[in-house]
């Protein structure tokens, strides 16, 4: 009985130690039919590679300008619905100085936000976001190019400004109300809000362009307190308590990343988008899971006879998801450079971002989901009978 045991335990081994080599045996004589398998799977790496770029290059192009504001909450006029924030609220001077009383706010400020319509002084058209900030506060921008915000009548614009045509020293001039600025300077990356370019503006100019002030009538007094919202910096460790802020200064506070969803499309654009990715997670998953179900019922002899000579279910369970590994990786493998192949090639026009993190998870999770689809594919090993294979029968 000794005897017979170690030698089962001896030619148990020796299957699991070739898992490996049958593994690739099999890829290797069955090689056109895998290279087919891997070269849908490359495909639709490429895709979620590309989608993975149009997402992150619309949320840039969305929100990039809130992004880069050092900034933990905005607190909106009370009651304001998160979808129109940055369009519809207005707070006072009463409500910024509610806020910076606080003890976990390290600083609190004015935050005017406006879209308008303006052109260049050659008379190009120009959309443009003003943000109105206080020069020399924690909003302020720097400026790589150019000089700091400071003067009333200065712009400091987005680096993707200077990209679409305006200079240092251009002169911009709002659409019906005939403001004229003048870009004094440029960030060093891009910053915008909605799909259009941020410009910063000093806070009581913003105050006269938002309430609609030309230079032959009068502003009335209350407007020239006013902002959009109130900018909050939280105390270094400290935690912001948003509901007992805002029941001291009488307004609806969220976070920064809630924020973006107050920007124009925001959420139906990262919904559609994400959408879109599940459903090609979800089609590699069942494309793999279809293929390894075909590949394991056309090979259900031979895994008969590994049976019948001793292979463990957990043995060919890992005989297969090994096949699976090394075709999800190898493809994804080539599919994502291929992506970043041709995401290199997107011109400027479309709003496309590689970033290595959201490339990254989209290889794992497309080789993760289609692991699942494989052994779910695989697991009918388990049902396999040995007698099969000896033409046995019941």
């Amino acid at each position: 009985m000794s005897v017979s045991f170690r030698t089962s335990c001896r030619q148990d081994s020796l299957l699991v130690g070739g898992t490996v080599f049958l593994a690739l045996r099999e890829l290797w004589f069955a090689r056109s039919r895998f290279g087919m398998m891997g070269g849908v799977v490359a495909l639709i790496a490429v895709l979620m590679v590309l989608l993975s770029g149009l997402s992150s290059g619309l949320v840039n192009d969305g929100v990039s300008g809130l992004r880069k504001l050092p900034v933990t909450a905005f607190a909106f006029a009370d009651g304001t619905k998160l979808d129109g924030a940055f369009s519809r609220s207005v707070v006072g001077a009463d409500q910024v100085d509610a806020w910076r009383g606080r003890p976990d706010v390290a600083a609190a400020e004015p935050f005017g936000n406006l879209l308008v319509n303006a052109h260049s002084g050659s008379g190009v058209p120009i959309d443009l976001a003003l943000f109105g900030v206080n020069p020399g506060s924690f909003l302020a921008p720097p400026a790589r190019f150019g000089a700091p915000l400071g003067p009333a009548d200065g712009l400091v614009v987005s680096s993707t400004a200077l990209d679409a045509g305006l200079r240092v020293g251009d002169t911009v001039t709002i659409d019906r109300l005939g403001t004229r600025l003048t870009v004094i300077g440029a960030t060093a990356e891009q910053r915008t809000f909605g799909h259009v370019d941020v410009a910063y503006v000093p806070l009581p100019t913003w105050r006269l362009i938002h309430a609609g002030a030309r230079a032959d009538n009068e502003v009335r007094p209350e407007a020239l307190n006013e902002a959009t919202a109130v900018a909050i910096k939280a105390r270094n460790g400290a935690s912001l308590d948003l509901a007992a802020g805002d029941a001291a200064a009488g307004t609806t506070s969220v976070t920064l990343a809630e924020s973006f969803g107050a920007s124009p499309g925001y959420t139906a654009e990262t919904s559609t988008l994400t959408l879109i990715q599940v459903f090609l997670y979800a089609i590699s998953a069942l494309v793999v899971g279809a293929f390894f179900t075909v590949w394991t019922i056309h090979r259900k002899h031979e895994l008969a006879v590994l049976r019948a000579m001793g292979a463990s279910r957990s043995y060919l369970l890992r005989d297969g998801l090994t096949q699976a590994l090394i075709i999800l990786v190898t493809a994804s493998a080539v599919g994502v450079l291929a992506g970043l192949g041709v995401g290199a090639l997107v011109g400027g026009g479309a709003p496309f971002t590689l970033e290595a993190p959201s490339v990254f998870l989209a290889g794992v999770l497309l080789i993760a989901l289609g692991l699942v689809g494989a052994a779910s594919a695989i697991i009918r090993i388990a049902a396999v009978d040995p007698l099969a294979a000896l033409g046995g029968q019941r």
